[in-house]
Parts: C-alpha cells; sequence; structure tokens
C-alpha cells in the first residue's frame, strides 16, 4: 500500500458512486495553493467548490477554531447553548437585515430540505417550484428540486411529489435579448399556473440567484424581481438557495444584494465555515415561529467549532476581502474577457465576483464539452485546478478564494493561455 497513490487505495475503500473531478492526492493547503502527494503546487480554483471562501487553512480562522476546541466542541443545540452557536445567529440575523430567525444544519441539503419543510408546514399547500438547470442537494427530497442532470435522478423514482419546473432565463442558448428571455420564461411560469397547479396551491419557489452546478448563469435582474412580485400576489414563499453564492462568492456577503431582491427564506453552506461542516436556514420570524417543536431537528447543527468557524469567515469577509472579491473579480473578468477575443471557442465570459463562468462552442454552434475537459486536464498538468458546469459540461467554472491576488489570477491566466494554445494552435 505504501508505493500506491491516495487515489490507487481508494479504489478499494470507496464505492464510484462521488463523482471525481481529479485523481489528485492532496496532503496539505494554504491559501490559494494544494501541495500534492507527490510534493508539486497547485493553485486551486475550486476552492474545494466554493467552500474554502477565505483560502485553505486561514490561520485566523484556525486561530478561533482551536479555542472553540479548548472549551467545547459539542454540546448538542437541542440540549444546551453555548455562545458560538447564539453569536452566529444573531450576526447571521443582522446581515439580513432583521426580521428572521436562524436554524442550523450540517449541509446545503439539510437546509434545503429544512426550507422546503418549514413552508409547508406554515403554508399547508403541498407544490413546489424548482428551476430547470438548477441543483440543490442529493438527498431524495433535494435530489427532486434538481433539474441539472437526469443522471442525478435515474433509479430514484418517484421521488417528492408536487415538484414543478419553471425556465431560468439563459439568453446565450436561446438567443433572445434579455427583456424577451424574461418574459419567456415568466409566460412558462405562468403555463405551470394555468395547467398544473394553481399558484394556491404551492408553497414555494426554490431558487438560486444565479445558477451553480447549471453553468454560472447569472439572471437579470426583473427575473428575481417578478418572481418576488408573484410570490407575493399568491402567498408563495421564495427562497433562495445561497449555498454557493453566498459569503462573500459574489463580492457581496450574499447574492440576493446584488439584486435587490430580499428572498422569505435563504439557505446557505459552503463557504460558511471555510470548511468545516455547517450549514444555515434564515427565514422571516413571523414562518419560524410557526414551527413547532420537534417537528424538524438533528444532532451535529450548529457545531460550536463550526460556528467559530463561520464567526471569523464573516469577520474576515467584512474587513476587506469582500472588497477585494470585488476588485479581483473585475480584473479576472478583464484578463478572460481579453483571452476570448483569440478563441472564437470562448461562446461566452459570464459572472459576478468571483462566480465566473467560461462557456465553449464548438465551429458548428454546439456546447463542447470536450474543449472543457481537454482544458481542464491541460490546465491540472500545469498546476492549476478547475472545475466544469452546465448541463452540458461546457463551462470552466473559476471559483477562487477571495484572498486571491492578481499575481495568482495571472498565473491562471497564463496556464489557460498555454492549453488554450495548444489546443487551437
Amino acid at each position: 500500500m505504501a508505493n500506491k497513490t491516495l487515489y490507487e487505495r481508494s479504489l478499494q475503500a470507496f464505492p464510484p458512486v462521488a463523482g471525481r473531478s481529479t485523481t489528485l492526492g492532496v496532503v496539505k493547503g494554504e491559501g490559494s495553493y494544494l501541495w500534492g502527494e507527490d510534493g508539486k503546487k497547485y493553485l486551486d480554483f475550486a476552492s474545494g467548490v466554493a467552500v474554502v471562501n477565505v483560502g485553505h487553512n486561514h490561520p485566523y480562522v484556525l486561530e478561533k477554531a482551536k479555542e472553540q476546541m479548548d472549551k467545547l466542541v459539542h454540546g448538542g443545540h437541542n440540549v444546551v447553548y453555548y455562545p458560538t452557536y447564539v453569536e452566529l445567529a444573531e450576526k447571521l440575523i443582522e446581515l439580513n437585515g432583521g426580521g428572521c430567525k436562524v436554524y442550523f444544519a450540517n449541509s446545503g441539503a439539510e437546509a434545503n430540505e429544512a426550507a422546503i419543510k418549514l413552508a409547508k408546514k406554515v403554508t399547508k399547500r403541498p407544490g413546489l417550484i424548482s428551476f430547470r438547470r438548477s441543483f440543490h442537494g442529493r438527498t431524495l427530497a433535494t435530489t427532486t428540486l434538481t433539474a441539472s442532470n437526469a443522471a442525478y435522478r435515474r433509479d430514484y423514482e418517484g421521488l417528492l411529489p408536487s415538484v414543478y419546473y419553471a425556465e431560468y432565463p439563459y439568453a446565450v442558448r436561446t438567443g433572445l435579448g434579455e427583456a424577451e428571455e424574461v418574459a419567456r420564461c415568466l409566460e412558462e411560469l405562468n403555463k405551470t399556473f394555468t395547467y398544473l397547479i394553481a399558484p394556491d396551491q404551492v408553497a414555494a419557489m426554490i431558487v438560486e440567484p444565479i445558477q451553480g452546478e447549471g453553468g454560472y448563469i447569472v439572471p437579470p435582474a426583473s427575473f428575481l424581481q417578478a418572481l418576488r412580485e408573484i410570490c407575493d400576489k399568491h402567498g408563495i414563499l421564495l427562497i433562495f438557495d445561497e449555498i454557493q453564492t453566498g459569503f462573500g462568492r459574489t463580492g457581496k456577503m450574499f447574492a440576493w444584494q446584488h439584486f435587490g431582491v430580499k428572498p422569505d427564506m435563504l439557505t446557505l453552506a459552503k463557504g460558511i465555515a471555510n470548511g468545516f461542516p455547517l450549514s444555515a436556514l434564515v427565514a422571516r420570524a413571523d414562518l419560524m415561529d410557526q414551527w413547532p417543536a420537534g417537528t424538524h431537528g438533528g444532532t451535529y447543527g450548529g457545531n460550536p467549532v463550526a460556528c467559530a468557524a463561520s464567526l471569523a469567515v464573516i469577520e474576515l469577509l467584512e474587513n476587506g476581502l469582500l472588497d477585494n472579491a470585488q476588485a479581483m473579480g473585475r480584473y479576472f473578468l478583464e484578463q478572460l474577457q481579453a483571452l476570448k477575443q483569440s478563441y472564437p471557442s470562448i461562446h461566452d465570459i459570464r459572472g459576478v465576483g468571483l462566480m465566473i463562468g467560461m462557456e465553449f462552442f464548438s465551429s458548428d454552434g454546439q456546447p463542447d464539452a470536450q474543449a472543457v475537459e481537454t482544458l481542464r486536464k491541460k490546465a491540472l498538468e500545469k498546476g492549476l485546478i478547475l472545475l466544469s458546469c452546465g448541463v452540458d459540461k461546457n463551462v470552466i467554472r473559476f471559483i477562487p478564494p477571495t484572498t486571491v491576488s492578481k499575481a495568482e489570477i495571472d498565473e491562471a491566466i497564463a496556464i489557460i493561455r498555454q492549453g488554450l494554445g495548444e489546443m487551437y494552435g
């Protein structure tokens, strides 16, 4: 076993069910970099899939987590209260403008499960509306809400009943103007209400304010504003899944702040604690107050160490890293746009803050997944870790930490340019 790589050893220990982006084994992380088991240094623009938003092993986050470990590792939120648990909830309420309450869990899927359970409990309605190309998790309920890959659902049907799927704006694909694309999507939603489920039977809509797994798709603000109006008109609760977009990823603490649309419920995970398992549902207080004791729960939610790490993450973001994410996001987009001028296969560059997608089409105008996979592999060989996304797997997603520097972006751009040069000459 000593002569085998971590990947080779894993083949005898784990099932193939978890999709893997690389076969890379790593032993250390710091800032924007990971070190492989072979000693090679890699620039990590995957950030653990938008989890280590303040960089690997940030010393301040580790300091606060270690301080908490010396005091209390687990108390059980169903048994006792402890400072970091209450302080983090208070901070999340403050960041969302007050008038809300918080429920902690461990993963994004759990936060989304909590949101839809609360919506059903409060409204007494059966229906839920999700959006095509969405990703909300892999539990049975959140697999139902997810509409970005039929493979996620294969052999698991039937799933949660009374879930309907609406259109999400993607003008790059439809070729329509922004206003026309929004109108198309809203008309399809109206048809759902006309032909499939009356709006007064819908408990909630769950939507990513910027789609992640579906392709790093940024909708027009008018679309989210229209959803808010529709929900208000029909008494439907609006849930924003900010599991990937939260905690500085878009240059603001939460993506909803870019659009001027406040949801009734907000689900959070990934970057919340920089790698410590934690998630949260933040919802209007009047809704939370209707959630009776014992109708939902869990053992590890709001772990003291994870909450301490999250408070440190928020402090770092508020004290300069949100500004850095905005500045570096603009710089990164500029550099990628310059690349696009040289390579027609790059069909679109889009993003907000440090959540940036680069979409590839082939010469015949079709989504080009092979180009993305080839570029990812070339980048990895040269020391840059990248992930893909999109229903057709034809989008490179760039997810550097909010601590990223111009020099690190330049390093990534140089590798990408070299890879594209090898691919297209």
